[in-house]
């Protein structure tokens, strides 16, 4: 199995702070890799730098097999990478139409795509002609993730979807990203919600203090509740 990404000795510096210390991993082909870890790990830094948001200040980063460290945000998103950042990208002033439109770079929009979206997301069909800024936080977030998956993408970057989701969203977005996954995407996902994550990974790397510091099976850290208390702080209560 290839590796669609890879990182090797990543540092990042935002302003005066060292944010990730030497990140080393990849995201195999068509696999869901989840990428867990406390508040302020660096999780949202290390997606923010394979999109080139936050450049990396010494390491390489592959992607398909070339180098992207130096390239441009536009040039990587070129390259097949859709981004699902945790603030909600959408454009509040122009319709879910219009955002789809803006985010479908080879053409106009596929209509069966946009149908299997909205079995996902029935409100996107719902309010297809409405501004995204009246929409609620749920559906924003409902619609930067179809922004990301309008066209099939080498690659996703999601950072926290679930967040402030309503539980019954939470199961619709659970189904669409396996489905994804079961189409051949490989995605790498930041989740707080373990729960989430047990369903949806296939891989798990847990990060702390700007490093990796446990990579495994997904399906073993979730049997190991030791481990999980270890590495994540978790307990009992954050399975119910």
């Amino acid at each position: 199995m290839s590796d669609v990404l890879k990182l090797e000795a990543v540092h990042t510096h935002i302003a005066q702070y060292h944010i990730l210390h030497g990140v080393d991993f990849s995201v195999p082909e068509g696999q869901t890799t989840m990428l867990l870890g406390r508040n302020g790990a660096g999780k949202t830094t290390t997606l923010r730098t394979i999109m080139g948001l936050s450049p990396p200040s010494s390491g390489t980063i592959t992607l398909g097999g070339e180098r992207t460290e130096k390239k441009s945000t536009p040039e990587i998103a070129g390259l097949g990478v859709g981004y699902v950042p945790e603030t909600m990208s959408v454009f509040s002033d122009l319709t879910i139409k219009e955002n789809l439109v803006l985010a479908a770079r080879n053409g106009p929009l596929d209509t069966q795509r946009l149908e299997w979206i909205f079995g996902f997301f029935p409100a996107m069909k719902r309010f297809w002609l409405s501004r995204a800024g009246s929409l609620s936080g749920g559906q924003k977030q409902m619609l930067s993730i179809a922004r990301a998956i309008v066209e099939p993408r080498k690659l996703l970057l999601i950072d926290e979807p679930t967040k402030g989701l309503a539980p019954a969203i939470v199961m619709n977005l659970i189904e669409c990203l396996a489905e994804i996954r079961k189409r051949g995407a490989t995605i790498l996902l930041v989740e707080q919600n373990f729960r989430v994550a047990q369903e949806l990974g296939d891989s798990v790397l847990v990060m702390d203090n700007g490093k990796i510091v446990h990579r495994g099976a997904m399906s073993d850290l979730a049997k190991d509740t030791a481990l999980q208390e270890r590495l994540l702080g978790l307990s009992l209560e954050a399975h119910q």
